[in-house]
């Protein structure tokens, strides 16, 4: 059952609701259009049969926020973009742009996500984005810590200029694994993206890594800037369904 407001479009769960992904679309997006292309793209198995993300996982809530309409300084125009920037070439250019957007999308996240731990609890909860949704879900991680998250979901993304490495260091590690940085996180990210170069992707997961967290990172060959079809799918599956393994390992003592 999906239902719609003017910033959310909400796909529920089929089965008893067990996790929520919460995830942002790109610049120039919107949440309806990026849920249902990403819910036309196919994992590989099970073979005959349904195999979207939804098919494969009826027991998530997927939540798909709006980004707000914005004022594009470089092209004069008004646009969805979590926030303004000047060049995904080079991201420090005119990096002042970044802020207030970003300020103010991250608290629509937020609020999101207080009511989506009214269903469930943080650690079962998903943030993941696609270019600069994703560069927005890091923001979002900053201002919601220490408290971990399920997982994160990476796709053809970069470290925003608004922030910096450094920032990193404002996670504090808690001795019961609970801490952000014990967040996992998947990156994948085409080699052809023709939008976001694949350096900025890489560049994203060297600084995850340097900063101690459990990164995934994944290269297609193809793909463009998209999730690549049937490996990236599976990937991402592959990653949900980690998750639950993990969680029936606590529950059965393992």
């Amino acid at each position: 059952m999906a239902s719609d407001s003017d910033t959310t479009y909400t796909v529920g769960p089929k089965a008893a609701h067990t996790q929520t992904v919460i995830f942002l679309h790109g610049r120039d997006s919107n949440c309806r259009e990026f849920a249902n292309e990403l819910f036309e793209s196919d994992a590989s198995e099970p073979a005959n049969q349904p195999r979207t993300l939804p098919d494969l996982f009826p027991g998530i809530r997927w939540v798909f926020p709006s980004a707000p309409i914005l004022q594009s300084e470089r092209f004069g125009t008004d646009m969805s973009q979590w926030f303004d920037m000047w060049s995904v070439e080079n991201l420090a250019e005119r990096s002042e742009l970044q802020h207030p957007g970003l300020h103010q999308s991250v608290e629509q996240i937020l609020w999101v996500l207080k009511k989506e731990e009214m269903l469930v609890p943080r650690e079962r909860i998903f943030l993941a984005g696609i270019s600069q949704g994703f560069a927005t879900v890091i923001a979002v991680l900053f201002a919601a810590a220490p408290k971990r998250f399920a997982r994160l979901i990476g796709l053809c993304s970069w470290m925003p200029a608004a922030l910096c490495a450094e920032d990193f260091q404002s996670f504090e590690d808690t001795s019961d694994g609970k801490s952000s940085r014990s967040t996992p996180v998947f990156l994948g990210h085409p080699i052809d993206d023709e939008v976001v170069p694949i350096k900025n992707g890489r560049d994203l997961r060297d600084t995850f890594q340097s900063r101690r967290f459990q990164v995934e990172w994944r290269e297609y060959e193809d793909g463009g800037h998209w999730v690549n079809e049937p490996q990236g799918v599976d990937d991402i599956a592959r990653f949900i369904n980690s998750h639950m393994l993990d969680k029936s390992s606590e529950r059965s003592g393992g």
